[in-house]
């Protein structure tokens, strides 16, 4: 997997202050996507060892209120596959600290055996996440009043409850 940017201070993608990994490789392809340099998949730079210990770094201070994952797609097969491990790390460490994961698939599509985003992967990278935020950016449905999301067909998905309800619940502030 390659990554595009790492940034730390994030105040527009999730709760708090964040640390934000943005992945590379997308195949949403949205319309007025606002990166669409990271669709490719070698875009940036390779996602190492090196690169985990510096996110484990950033995500340290107390001040910091947990990940977010942008792209590009996390929810790409080949990057869930790299995110998995590294998540589990994150949460090991920092158990109190939120993960946030932003997708242009839909819940739905995450959980359809045979959809693309649906790999061995999904579920138990699913279990790590607090926040999803997901659906494709739809320029006709613009919304700039909405928090952490472009447009209007977009949720903000509480995975835990989602999960436990065995339904889509939402995640209110």
């Amino acid at each position: 997997m390659h990554f595009g940017e790492i940034k730390n201070c994030d105040i527009a993608n999730g709760e708090g202050v964040r640390v934000t990994l943005f992945v590379s490789g997308c195949t949403n392809h949205c319309e007025h996507c606002f990166q669409p340099e990271t669709w490719d998949f070698s875009y940036g730079q390779p996602f190492t060892g090196e690169t985990e210990e510096e996110l484990l770094a950033l995500l340290a201070p107390e001040h910091i209120n947990g990940l977010t994952l942008l792209g590009g797609e996390p929810f790409e097969p080949d990057n869930q596959r790299t995110l998995l491990p590294f998540l589990r790390r994150v949460r090991q460490r920092y158990p109190h600290k939120t993960i946030w994961a932003f997708s242009g698939f839909t819940w739905e599509e995450m959980h359809t055996p045979g959809s693309h985003p649906h790999c061995e992967a999904t579920a138990p990278m699913l279990e790590l996440i607090d926040v999803l935020v997901d659906g494709r950016y739809v320029e006709a449905k613009k919304d700039i009043s909405l928090r952490f999301r472009g447009s209007s067909n977009q949720r903000l998905i509480d995975v835990p409850r989602s999960r436990a309800a065995g339904h889509v619940v939402l995640w209110d502030a």
